[in-house]
């Protein structure tokens, strides 16, 4: 039997210190991803906290009496449209006892109605009815001081910019515009007029949801892992490209413009080192390479990632927002909402279909990001030890500027991950 002194020391000896890399937001720790107290408090912190997030289009509520289900971190939420046009979203779990009120993922109803006990609400959350409020025959019923007021569905703060919809559960998060600073341009430029819905895609990555969230904030492997991209054009490093990082570091976009390659000693050198480069491989069928410059700005390919969890892209014509869902320490799903605009011509919708295949779960170019994600969790197992190194294009801030060359994004992702999880 162990003494006190010794079983003192044993559980010493198991307790893991969670001390961040002296080298800030130049590391990240392994722990980070896969740690479940970690995970816990991001619900907490991050995805109830003070931070905007994506839960839909306009175009999926078009009329009154629409609404969709989906989800904030772990919360199923409820995106509806009011009788007077209004947005509104809610968590969509019923105030008597926690039960999912509407279960299908798009729909049309006049009141929100929760099966198990028969409460219903109005459009904008506001409990309308209970059944048997008042009881059966003198007997049962709720108290004489229920009040339908106090005991609605919990209500968001909703926001809606150039057709995407945006909720937070805080009212201290600034107003979206002010948010996202800079890089809304990157949003008006994609979304300039009304959206509509082409289709959807869900695909379980078995990763821990902030190893996506790095993904797309870092071009630096475009040009590296995507063959695509490299072998035809579309995203290469030699051509103009840059970076709009937002002043909080938050939020950022990346863009490249296919055709201006400027050819040098040191890419060469490089390129012919990189796997992605591979002139040997074609196309039996070209089309889905032929796109139409629609912005009139030269630009084939931009990737706008807002923090912590929404992607929104243009590769060629294809058009569609990512949403991150965290599913647990080692799990997310990604939804892809594909979409065009509501006055455009049957040619460029098929032109966009056609496309579709470029990204998505089996995407000629992003299947290899899931795959990816997948292969790091596996590598890096439990976490207890090691580090990622971020230091392309400098350790800090600042360093790396607007170059697409560069793990700037992510530094600054790691940055505001630590100030909201006060790591």
């Amino acid at each position: 039997m162990n003494s006190p002194t010794s079983t003192q020391a044993l559980a010493s000896a198991q307790t893991v210190v969670r001390t961040w890399p002296a080298e800030g937001v130049a590391r990240a720790p392994y722990w980070i991803y896969s740690d479940a107290d970690i995970y816990l408090k991001e619900q907490r912190q991050i995805f109830q906290g003070a931070n905007w997030h994506y839960i839909g289009l306009e175009a999926e509520v078009p009329e009154p009496g629409s609404y969709k289900t989906t989800w904030i971190g772990e919360q199923s939420v409820l995106l509806t449209r009011g009788e007077d046009g209004t947005l509104h979203a809610m968590l969509n779990r019923c105030a008597h006892r926690g039960n999912m009120v509407c279960r299908e993922a798009f729909g049309t109803a006049k009141k929100l109605y929760c099966v198990y006990h028969a409460w219903s609400y109005q459009l904008n959350g506001d409990l309308s009815h209970a059944a048997f409020q008042h009881g059966l025959r003198g007997e049962g019923g709720l108290p004489k001081d229920f009040d339908k007021a106090d005991h609605g569905l919990q209500k968001l703060r909703v926001a809606s910019y150039f057709g995407l919809v945006f909720a937070t559960y805080s009212e201290a998060t600034p107003p979206f515009e002010e948010w996202v600073g800079v890089v809304a341009e990157g949003i008006r430029r994609v979304c300039h007029k009304p959206l509509k819905v082409l289709g959807y895609d869900t695909q379980r990555i078995h990763a821990n949801w902030k190893a996506y969230h790095e993904n797309p904030r870092d071009s630096y492997h475009a040009n590296i892992l995507h063959t695509f991209y490299g072998t035809f054009g579309l995203s290469r490093q030699n051509q103009e490209s840059g970076m709009v990082l937002d002043t909080t570091g938050k939020h950022v976009y990346f863009y490249t413009k296919a055709g201006t390659e400027k050819e040098g000693k040191d890419f060469q050198e490089t390129s012919s080192t990189l796997r992605s480069v591979n002139d040997g491989l074609k196309l039996k069928d070209p089309s889905i390479l032929k796109w139409t410059d629609e912005f009139d700005d030269g630009v084939s390919v931009q990737i706008l990632t807002l923090y912590p969890s929404f992607v929104l892209h243009q590769i060629a014509n294809s058009l569609a927002t990512r949403q991150l869902i965290p599913r647990g320490p080692n799990e997310a799903d990604l939804v892809w909402t594909y979409f065009g605009y509501a006055n455009e011509d049957d040619t460029l919708t098929q032109t966009r279909l056609m496309q579709a295949n470029l990204a998505g779960s089996a995407g000629m170019i992003s299947v290899e990001d899931a795959a990816v994600c997948e292969m790091v969790r596996k590598a890096v197992g439990d976490g207890q030890t090691g580090e990622s190194f971020i230091e392309m294009g400098g350790r800090d801030l600042t360093s790396g500027g607007s170059h697409k060359l560069s793990e700037r994004a992510i530094r600054n992702f790691w940055h505001n991950y630590r100030e909201d999880m006060g790591l």
